[in-house]
């Protein structure tokens, strides 16, 4: 098994990447997926959740709402870290439990936003890093995912810079390029995970 850390800076479109990667033939771990599992209505990790933040932040249904806690947790840095300590640990064993699941010759592409803030690099045996400029993050966040500017702003502020993102990186793609180009990267990339899954897996034999 291979296991590969993906991540990249919000709007940098590591969601398209990682989609890619599964049309290939990877295993997909989402850790954003998950963080939503981990916290859904009835479940240990929404009740402490609102035990840190008060019942304010759930939405008529019972649910979290997720853009006031985000409006919330991305302007404070300390209230930020209560909310990971909460998440994080939950997540975590989610994946693993997933991970163990999955074929021995499989390329586990674990989708994991801020790997880089938590100083998660060493758990995989590959680090691939999104990268776009900061113009293309912040255009990409208003105008497709209908942000304001100051939100997409604060939210991008609370994440790694770029630089701190490419040092702990073994494989960047870019993606300030059109699709074709970006799909033409990733299939290089593949071919080179494939390889040493094959090759981690007959080592093991």
């Amino acid at each position: 098994m291979l296991t590969v850390g993906l991540t990249g800076g919000i709007g940098a479109g590591k969601s398209e990447v990682s989609r890619l990667l599964v049309e290939h033939g990877a295993v997909l771990i989402d850790a954003d997926r998950i963080a939503r599992e981990v916290v859904a209505p009835g479940t240990p990790g929404l009740a402490a959740v609102v035990d840190a933040f008060g019942p304010d932040i759930l939405a008529a249904d019972g649910g979290l709402d997720r853009p006031r806690l985000g409006s919330i947790v991305f302007a404070d840095p300390e209230k930020l870290a209560v909310l990971n300590s909460i998440v994080h640990p939950l997540v975590r064993d989610r994946s693993r439990e997933l991970e163990s699941a999955v074929p021995e010759d499989a390329v586990v592409v674990h989708d994991v936003p801020l790997l880089t803030e938590n100083g998660l690099a060493p758990l995989y045996d590959v680090v691939i890093v999104v990268d776009a400029s900061p113009r293309t993050q912040l255009d990409r966040l208003v105008r497709l995912r209908g942000m304001t500017e100051e939100d997409a702003r604060a939210r991008m502020a609370a994440q790694a810079t770029r630089e701190q993102r490419r040092e702990i990186a073994d494989v960047v793609i870019d993606n300030d390029v059109p699709l074709d180009a970006l799909r033409e990267r990733v299939a290089e990339v593949w071919d080179d995970l494939a390889r040493r899954a094959r090759q981690g897996s007959a080592g093991a034999e």
